[in-house]
Order: structure tokens, then sequence, then C-alpha cells
């Protein structure tokens, strides 16, 4: 590629990444290279500040939340390119001849679980549904019509009784849905 930031991913790591990833090396490439442009205080890592600069999570209504799922594994606030490949490698298309730990009907689910449940209790609460029903729709739906969503939609996937939606209720409530289709990204090769 020619510039600095090529020259800092070895192919070792390139190696290691695809095996973890299942990216290939060009697309493994691409992302650091959109990595490193990120990185405004060019010190190998990414701030929150530096995800909210990418104009499409700026705009999305559940941009903090998607930000805050890279942070997960993070000790410092910051990301390091490797952990920036893994939360990515969840939108990989699943090919079954492919397939890897990461990008699996399963931790697809789980990544879209932990878009609601807001305080990681490993639980869905119908407060934490409110919540998050409100940062995509915003003033569009009347709160009236919010609370019925949410109280449906715990009626429907609660099958325990305690008034809140486990992670086995999550995935048996979108058993019929095609997550590896909607949780996929295009990457190019």
């Amino acid at each position: 590629m020619g510039n600095k930031s090529s020259l800092m991913l070895q192919e070792q790591d390139i190696k290691d990444i695809q095996e973890e990833t299942g990216f290939l090396p060009g697309q493994i490439e691409r992302l650091y290279s959109r990595f490193t442009s990120l990185d405004k205080g060019d010190n190998g890592s990414l701030s929150r500040e530096d995800f909210l600069r990418i104009p499409e999570l700026a705009i999305n209504p559940l941009g903090d939340r998607i930000v805050h799922a890279f942070f997960k594994e993070s000790e410092d606030d910051h990301v390091n390119f490797r952990q920036f490949v893994r939360v990515l490698a969840h939108f990989r298309p699943i090919k079954h001849n492919q397939e890897n730990n990461l990008n699996a009907r399963e931790e697809k689910l789980r990544f879209a679980f932990k878009m609601y449940d807001l305080d990681d209790d490993e639980r869905i609460s119908r407060e934490e549904l409110l919540a998050v029903l409100h940062m995509m729709v915003g003033e569009n739906i009347s709160d009236e019509q919010l609370n019925s969503i949410a109280e449906r939609t715990i009626l429907e996937a609660d099958t325990d009784g305690d008034q809140m939606i486990s992670f086995e209720e999550f995935c048996a409530a979108l058993e019929r849905s095609d997550v590896e289709q909607k949780m996929s990204i295009k990457f190019l090769k």
C-alpha cells in the first residue's frame, strides 16, 4: 500500500487475524487502513470520539450502543486494531465453509442482545427495551405506542414469567429471523 500504516501491520499479524476472524488478507489491510485513518491521535488505538467521527455511526440512533460494543474488551477506553477487527467479524457474512465463532448465528444474536441489555445483567428489562426503542424511533412514535410495543414484546418473548427477556428467550423469539443475513456487511475482498 505504500503508506506508513501498512508497514506497521506484519505478515504474521495478518495471518493470525485471518485465522481468528475469517477476514481475507486484503480485507484486513483495508480495515487496517480505515483504522489508521480513524486514529486521529496516531497512537495505534481508537477512542470513543474517534468512532463518533464516523458519519454512519454519528447519524445511527444506536450509534452509542454500537460504539459501546467495541469497548467491551477494552480496559483503558481505547480499542486496538485486533479488538476493532474482532468486533467487525461479527458482521462477516456466514459462508458455510468459512464460519468461525465470531460470526456464527449465536454470536450475532449475542451481539444484538447486548444492544438491548443496557446494564449488562444478561437480561433485557421492560425499561431497557423502552430506552432502546426511544433511541431507535425518537419522537416519531408516542410514549403510549412505545409502551404497548414493549409490553407486547415482553409478553411474547418472556417464557419463564419473570418480566425480563433472557438471552435464551431472545434467541427463541428470533428463531425464524434471518439473523445471518440481517447482521452481515459485505466487506470488499
